[in-house]
């Protein structure tokens, strides 16, 4: 089985982060992704996500797959809650679910996170994952302009 890493963003290569969010199949289900990203706009992406660590201690992280980037995902303070994000390359989408009962396994460990909130957009139909973890529906919001629906799991 192949070994999954979470390493700071800054460890990927700008272009690499780039080609990723500019294929078109991440738009699917990104109300918030709009256009094609190129080199600048992947160094300012990573430079947020770094002030998120810088603020918080923890923020997102780049998910490499035997050392071969997958994506990136974590989790990211948004007012009280720990939402958690991951952002595949579609051809790992299928290890979702490995990859976020690991990130899970961190959250449950670490007591900065009594609770992980998870937005996703209603385009998203397969939800049964959230429900099997124990995830609970807290109702649609919105966010940076886009509607979500928001589910929080109790870690602690």
């Amino acid at each position: 089985m192949e070994a999954i890493a979470f390493v700071r963003l800054t460890e990927v290569a700008p272009e690499e982060i780039a080609a990723h969010m500019s294929d078109p199949r991440m738009a699917e289900h990104m109300p918030l992704l709009t256009g094609a990203w190129d080199r600048e706009t992947a160094i300012a992406f990573v430079a947020t996500k770094e002030a998120c660590w810088n603020r918080d201690g923890l923020g997102h992280w780049a998910i490499l797959l035997d050392g071969v980037y997958a994506g990136w995902g974590g989790f990211q303070k948004e007012g009280e809650d720990w939402d958690f994000g991951l952002v595949l390359k579609p051809e790992r989408f299928g290890l979702g679910p490995r990859i976020g009962r690991q990130a899970l396994a961190f959250a449950h460990a670490d007591a900065r996170i009594p609770s992980v909130t998870f937005l996703l957009p209603p385009s998203r139909k397969h939800l049964g994952a959230l429900a099997r973890l124990g995830a609970d529906f807290v109702g649609e919001i919105t966010h940076a302009g886009a509607r979500f629906l928001k589910f929080r799991l109790e870690t602690a």
